[in-house]
């Protein structure tokens, strides 16, 4: 073995992985679930102005794409009520969220308050913007290609906000914080 190699056995605090294989389908949804949920992402709320007025969708399906020309991607549901409005999108924005944020998620998933009530600002392109957030990326729509299930949705960033403190994380059904070792 070469000098800048450990075996497994020889690394502290490494887990045994308990792998079990399987070939993802219908009798195994849950499982597939599952088995996607074991890697750790950020949690998202995408903004959009509506004709029905200022919108929010939680989403953890998002990406860094390009840094030239600056693009970002996200991917809704075509199964979700609020499909069409971000489908068609022509400007968006993708906000972060921070560990301490989690009453926003319950505002904007399915049957939440969203904007009702809460204090936002809008963007040049008329987006509603959620104050406080870790990030925040100003979008406009770049491309969409068809994602199974889902629509992938390529934004072109036209501006972004960075504030300070730790991300929300969400793994495994949970949601948490993060801190770097």
């Amino acid at each position: 073995m070469p000098d800048n190699l450990v075996s497994a056995d020889q690394m502290p605090n490494v887990a045994t992985l308990a792998e079990t294989s399987f070939v993802p389908d219908a009798a195994n949804a849950r499982e597939f679930r599952d088995a996607l949920g074991c890697f750790a992402t950020g949690v998202t709320i995408v903004t959009v102005q509506s004709a029905d007025g200022p919108m929010g969708f939680t989403a953890n399906s998002f990406a860094s794409l390009s840094m030239d020309p600056p693009l970002v991607l996200w991917s809704p549901a075509k199964s979700s009520s609020r499909f069409a409005h971000y489908a068609t999108a022509q400007h968006y924005a993708i906000h972060v969220l921070a560990h301490n944020q989690t009453d926003l998620i319950q505002r904007f998933i399915r049957g939440g308050l969203g904007f009702e009530g809460m204090s936002y600002h809008r963007n040049d392109e008329g987006v509603p913007l959620l104050p406080g957030t870790l990030a925040r990326f100003d979008c406009e729509q770049h491309a969409t290609h068809d994602g199974g299930d889902h629509l992938i949705v390529v934004g072109r960033v036209v501006r972004c906000a960075k504030g300070t403190g730790a991300p929300l994380v969400f793994t495994q059904g949970q949601y948490g914080g993060f801190t770097a070792d």
